[in-house]
């Protein structure tokens, strides 16, 4: 199978005010410049949307950064719990890059490397965003959310893939996913991803 094309990096522009969370994304080795490290293929680690009280909603992770079910979920909590009250949209945490958006009573997050590009992961939250925007009628929000989590798997795999960007123009994405639900509705993979995220929801509720 034919690996998707990388995504192409952004020119650099005018990036989010940063802020600064935990310790600060490592330097380069010892001997290497930085910025020499040629760009991964594999640019997001996982993206996941959160509610008002930091509970998943949707989650996929694309690398085994956090292999287990709870190494996930306290992951996602952690970073909630420092990004929630703040009005910057960029953060430095765990050795990581998270980019992060809040939209009424969702949280919706784009985690990269400490390395990553950061306009790269911003553009993919964005056109995230959009995207939602439109199958949720500009509703982005937890109820609409919920009653419309197939379409919501859908435009994520439509973005990306495998920890690979796909796309970054929502247009394109909604274009997509129109063209996929009219082709026959929801596949197979998107039915199981939506009753996994239930199933995994219920669980950890349960262990809480």
């Amino acid at each position: 199978m034919q690996r998707p094309e990388a995504w192409p990096r952004p020119h650099p522009g005018e990036g989010a005010a940063a802020a600064q969370i935990g310790a600060p994304a490592p330097p380069a080795p010892a001997g290497e410049p930085a910025g020499s490290r040629e760009p991964s293929l594999y640019t997001i680690k996982a993206v996941f949307i959160l509610d008002s009280d930091g509970r998943r909603l949707l989650a996929k992770y694309y690398d085994d950064t956090f292999p287990s079910m709870k190494e996930q979920m306290a992951f996602e909590k952690n970073v909630f719990n420092k990004t929630n009250r703040t009005d910057s949209e960029i953060a430095f945490f765990g050795g990581m890059t998270i980019v992060y958006k809040s939209s009424i009573d969702l949280f919706l997050y784009v985690v990269g490397s400490s390395q990553e590009n950061e306009l790269m992961l911003m553009s993919v939250l964005t056109c995230l965003f959009e995207s939602l925007n439109h199958v949720l009628r500009k509703n982005v929000e937890k109820r609409w959310l919920m009653d419309n989590m197939d379409g919501a798997f859908l435009v994520l795999d439509e973005i990306v893939d495998g920890g690979v960007i796909l796309e970054s123009d929502p247009q394109q994405v909604i274009q997509k996913v129109n063209f996929r639900a009219d082709d026959g509705g929801l596949t197979e993979q998107s039915v199981a991803q939506v009753l996994q995220s239930a199933k995994e929801q219920i669980k950890w509720s349960l262990l809480k």
